[in-house]
C-alpha cells in the first residue's frame, strides 16, 4: 500500500515526508544532522537518551525526533542554537553520571598529546614500525625525545598506583632506533605556499615538520652553525649523541625541508624582509640569554647555557675546570655539574636555595649526579661573588624554607647570622633562560614574546611558539607548540578561522586519588618489575661523554609493555557520547553532584560490563531480545539507580564470546571485549 505524503517545516524549509516517517527519518533525509544515542535501527525505539530532541514550534514542546512520527503542517526547529543548548544539556546531564576515562591518562599529561597507550600495545606486540608511526603523529622527534623527555606520562600512570609506572619513553626511543632511517610519511604535494621558519630548534623542527604534512614548504633559518637548537647546543652529548641527532635531523632534509644556518635575524636578514619574501613567518627562537643571580660579583661567573654551548662548539670535549660550583636547581644546572665531572673536575657542588624536594631538575638526573659524585648544598644561597688571586669565592646565606610562593614551591626565607663562603675555580650560574629577542618583535612583560594564545599569532602573518613565548621548557612541550603552530597556519591559507578541537576526558581520577579496586583491569595485573635502566660502567660515565643509558632490548620492551594497564576506555575511538559531547561542547563538570555508585563486571573470560560508563540506553537488552532472540539482559531497579544486568543475575553465558551483538551495538564501550586487540579486528 503506498503512503500518504504529508508536508511540514524543518528549520524554516517545507520537506515532504511519508506519513509514517520520524522527524529523525525526516531531518536525516533532508541533509539536516539530529545527534542520538540510543536511536538504533535494528531495534525498537527507546527513546532514553533525548539528545536527539528537537522543538515542535507550534506547541512550543521539547520532543523526541526518533520516537515522534511527523505529522502535515508540523513546524519543527531542529537546528537553532536554543535546541542545540537543550541537546547540550541533556549531555551534560548524560556525563555527570558517566565515567569512563575517555583517554589514557598517560595521553592526558603528554604536552604533545601522543598515542601513548596505543604505541606502547604496539610495542608490545613487537610492532615497532607500527609504533613508530603514531608516535610520529605528535612526536616528530622521536629519538631525541625518546632520551631526554621528562616522561610527563610515567608521573601519570596508573601503573604508579601498583609499583612503579610502564617505561614509557624506552618504547619511543627503540621503535626510533629500529626503524627511523627506513621510515617515510606520505608526503601530500607542495601546495606553493612557504613559510620562514626562524630557529632550527625543536620548535622549529616540528613547524617544519607539520607544515609538510599539510603540502607546506618551510625553510629554517638559523644562527648557529648546525641546526638542532638546545637538542645540539644545550643538552650534553652524554644524554644526547649528536650522530644520533644528525640522523634525526636528516630525515627532515628527506622530506624537502631547506636549512640555511649561520644566518642570524637583525643581521644577516631582516625579519621585515622575509616578511615579503614568504607567506608567513615562524619565530622559533628558544631561550638563550640566562637570568640574572642578582648578586654583586655575578659577571664572574659563566652563564649555565652559553657554558655549555661553548662546550658543544668544541665536540664536547674542554680543559679541566677546575673545582666548580653550579648554581641552581633545574636540568640546565644538572647539566653543568655533570659535564664539570666528565671535563675532570675534582670537585663539583651544586647550591640550590631549597631542598632537594624542591628541584625542579628531573629526579634521575639528580640521582645519576649523586652517583658520579657531584655534592649537593641545599637551602643555600648565593650572595655575592669576588675573585681574590686565581680563585673565585663565593659568599653565601643559609636558608630555611617559609611559606609557598607563587610556583607552589615553599619560598626560602634567610636565616639570620648563618653566611659562609665557598672557594672554587669555576663558578657556573644556572638559575633560568630567557629569550634572547631580536627587533620588531612583540614581547610581554618578562620578555617573552606575546601571540594570540588561541592561534599562536604575534600580528598579520607573524606566528610564534616555543620557550620564546612559554619560557623556558621542555623538548616535548616545544614540539607541542610546533604542531599546532602548523595547524594555525594551514587554517590561514585554507581560509579557515583556527579554533583549537574541544577535546573531552571523563576521567576516572588521579592515580594518588585512586584504590587498587578503582580501576578496571581488563586483564590479570603483570607482577613483573619495571626494566631497570642498563648504564654504563660508572668509570666510563665519569670520564667520557658516552652514552649513559643503552636501549632496551626488544625483548625487554615486549615484557614491560605487559606491564600495561591498558586503562583508556576501549571505545575512545568509536563512542558515541564523546563524539556528540565534543560537537556540542558539553562538559562532564557543569552538573554537579554525586554519581551512581556502579561498579564493573569482569567475570567472563573475554568480556567486561562497566557500570560507570552506561547511559542506560537499553540497545544491548533491546538487541539480545528482539534481534538474536535469546533475552539474557535486562534492566534493573528504576530511574536514577538504573543498571543494566543479566535476567536472574546469573553470569553471561561463554557462548557469548561467539555473538558480540551487544558489545557492538554499545555506543559507549559499557559491553566490550577485554581485549582491546580482538575490539579492531
Amino acid at each position: 500500500m503506498k503512503m500518504k505524503k504529508i508536508t511540514l517545516t524543518i528549520d524554516g524549509k517545507q520537506v515532504e515526508a511519508t506519513e509514517d516517517s520520524t522527524l529523525l527519518k525526516v531531518a536525516t533525509e533532508n541533509g539536516i544532522d539530529i545527534p542520538t544515542l540510543c536511536y538504533n535501527a535494528k531495534i525498537s525505539k527507546t527513546t532514553s537518551c533525548l539528545v536527539c530532541s528537537v522543538r515542535n514550534l507550534k506547541t512550543g514542546r521539547n520532543i523526541p525526533s526518533c520516537a515522534t512520527i511527523a505529522t502535515d503542517g508540523m513546524e519543527i526547529d531542529a537546528s537553532s542554537k536554543k535546541i542545540k543548548e537543550v541537546r547540550r544539556t541533556l549531555l551534560n546531564l548524560l556525563l555527570s553520571e558517566h565515567t569512563g576515562d575517555c583517554e589514557a591518562p598517560c595521553k592526558v599529561s603528554c604536552p604533545a598529546h601522543a598515542s601513548v597507550e596505543e604505541y606502547v600495545r604496539e610495542g608490545k606486540n613487537g610492532n615497532f614500525l607500527e609504533s613508530l608511526a603514531l608516535i610520529k603523529k605528535r612526536i616528530p622527534l622521536p629519538i631525541s625525545i625518546g632520551r631526554v623527555c621528562p616522561r610527563f606520562c610515567e608521573k601519570d600512570c596508573r601503573r604508579n598506583l601498583i609499583d612503579k609506572p610502564v617505561a614509557i619513553n624506552d618504547f619511543k626511543r627503540l621503535a626510533a632506533d629500529l626503524h627511523y632511517e627506513t621510515y617515510m610519511e606520505e608526503l601530500p604535494k607542495l601546495t606553493g605556499k612557504k613559510v620562514a621558519i626562524i630557529g632550527a630548534g625543536p620548535a622549529g623542527l616540528a613547524s617544519a615538520y607539520y607544515l609538510r604534512l599539510h603540502g607546506i614548504a618551510s625553510i629554517l633559518f638559523d644562527k648557529m652553525p648546525e641546526p638542532g637548537g638546545m637538542l645540539r647546543y644545550g643538552i650534553p652529548e652524554y644524554r644526547l649523541p649528536k650522530h644520533l641527532l644528525n640522523k634525526e635531523i636528516a630525515h627532515f632534509a628527506k622530506m624537502g625541508i631547506e636549512f640555511q644556518n649561520s644566518i642570524e635575524i637583525g643581521k644577516d636578514r631582516e625579519l621585515k624582509e622575509l616578511e615579503k619574501e614568504f607567506d608567513a613567518v615562524a619565530v622559533t627562537i628558544g631561550c638563550w640569554k640566562a637570568s640574572s643571580m642578582r648578586t654583586e660579583g655575578e659577571e664572574l661567573a659563566e652563564e649555565g647555557i652559553k657554558w655549555l654551548k661553548k662546550i658543544a662548539l668544541n665536540n664536547w670535549s674542554g680543559d679541566n675546570p677546575g673545582k666548580v660550583l653550579v648554581i641552581g636547581g633545574g636540568n640546565t644546572a644538572m647539566d653543568c655539574v655533570r659535564t664539570s665531572v666528565r671535563l675532570g673536575s675534582p670537585e663539583v657542588t651544586c647550591v640550590y636555595r631549597r631542598t632537594e624536594k624542591e628541584m625542579p631538575a628531573e629526579e634521575i638526573e639528580i640521582l645519576e649526579a649523586k652517583e658520579e659524585g657531584v655534592i649537593f648544598q641545599f637551602l643555600t644561597a648565593p650572595v655575592s661573588l669576588k675573585k681574590v688571586g686565581n680563585k673565585l669565592v663565593l659568599k653565601c646565606q643559609k636558608m630555611e624554607l617559609g611559606e609557598p610562593d607563587a610556583s607552589g614551591r615553599r619560598r626560602p626565607v634567610p636565616i639570620e647570622g648563618l653566611e659562609f663562603e665557598i672557594t672554587a675555580d669555576t663558578v657556573i650560574a644556572a638559575i633560568g633562560q630567557k629569550t634572547d629577542a631580536f627587533d620588531n618583535l612583540n614581547l610581554n612583560k618578562w620578555g617573552d614574546i606575546d601571540v594570540n594564545q588561541e592561534n599562536l599569532n604575534m600580528r598579520d602573518n607573524i606566528f610564534s611558539c616555543g620557550d620564546c613565548v612559554t619560557g623556558a621548557a621542555t623538548v616535548v612541550e616545544a614540539v607541542a607548540g610546533g604542531y599546532k603552530i602548523a595547524e594555525a597556519i594551514s587554517d590561514l591559507f585554507n581560509g579557515r578561522k583556527h579554533t583549537e578541537p574541544y577535546l573531552l576526558n571523563v576521567s576516572r581520577g588521579h592515580w594518588q586519588s585512586l584504590e587498587k579496586d578503582d580501576i578496571v583491569y581488563l586483564k590479570e595485573i603483570n607482577t613483573r618489575e619495571r626494566t631497570p635502566l642498563n648504564l654504563i660502567d660508572i668509570n666510563k660515565r665519569k670520564t667520557t661523554f658516552n652514552e649513559v643509558s643503552k636501549t632496551f632490548t626488544q625483548d625487554d620492551i615486549l615484557l614491560e609493555g605487559e606491564r600495561c594497564l591498558e586503562c583508556g576506555c576501549s571505545a575512545n575511538s568509536d563512542c558515541k557520547l564523546k563524539k556528540i559531547s565534543e560537537q556540542y561542547e558539553a562538559s562532564p563538570t557543569e552538573i554537579g553532584g554525586s554519581k551512581p555508585n556502579a561498579m564493573y563486571n569482569t567475570h567472563h573470560p573475554s568480556i567486561i560490563q562497566d557500570e560507570m560508563k552506561c547511559i542506560k540506553c537499553g540497545i544491548c537488552v533491546k538487541i539480545c531480545t528482539e534481534v538474536i532472540t535469546e533475552g539474557l539482559l535486562a534492566r534493573k531497579e528504576r530511574g536514577f539507580k538504573t543498571t543494566i544486568g543479566t535476567v536472574g543475575n546469573t553470569p553471561l553465558p561463554l557462548s557469548c564470546e561467539e555473538c558480540g551483538a551487544c558489545l557492538k551495538e554499545c555506543p559507549v564501550g559499557a559491553l566490550d571485549w577485554k581485549s582491546k586487540e580482538r575490539k579492531h579486528i
